[in-house]
């Protein structure tokens, strides 16, 4: 599957705002405007003005949408929600190239808020995925403890954990210490 640039980055801000749900750290990660600009930085949402109290409600909301998404039955429920998403932040496709890099579409209008920003680029980067046949790549981490939302970009689409280096690994290395276990006793 062939994932441009932006697309990439829009779906990594969707996982990562629908990792900031307190149902998955056991506490609310976008409490305060310095919480939403940490995303916002991490994840290097062009475009973004001030920020306020609004934002992070509003933002909030946008990410329990997402999570709706994630969780959908089937495609045409997943797309339903999107296209509701993506019309409701007056969705503006437009070319831009900037910060070095070249001519690439942005779906937000002009002056949107961080709200509509993100339903609009990362709603149209989801979208895609259905579009592909590949909305079955939206994954929840395979570990017991573990409900973080990922995208398996792997050729097979075999990725389980959303990263093997602590998810995956540890339950590789429980694994193998119960087998170690049961074979000496």
């Amino acid at each position: 599957m062939l994932i441009n640039h932006d697309t990439r980055c829009a779906l990594d801000s969707v996982v990562d705002l629908v990792n900031t749900a307190p149902q998955i750290e056991g506490r609310e990660s976008l409490a305060d405007v310095a919480d939403l600009r940490g995303f916002v930085e991490r994840n290097q949402v062009s475009e973004v003005g001030r920020l306020d109290e609004h934002d992070i409600a509003a933002v909030q909301a946008v990410r329990d949408r997402f999570t709706a998404v994630f969780g959908a039955r089937d495609d045409a429920t997943a797309a339903r929600m999107l296209n509701a998403m993506v019309a409701e932040a007056g969705t503006t496709p437009r070319l831009t190239d900037h910060d070095g890099y070249d001519w690439h579409v942005h779906y937000f209008a002009p002056g949107a808020s961080l709200a509509d920003h993100l339903a609009a680029d990362c709603g149209m980067a989801l979208a895609f995925l259905i579009v592909a046949g590949e909305r079955d790549r939206l994954r929840r981490c395979d570990a017991p403890d573990c409900r973080r939302a990922f995208v398996d970009l792997s050729r097979n689409r075999s990725r389980r954990y959303c990263d093997s280096r602590t998810c995956g690994n540890r339950l590789h290395v429980a694994a193998y210490r119960a087998r170690r276990r049961e074979a000496s006793a």
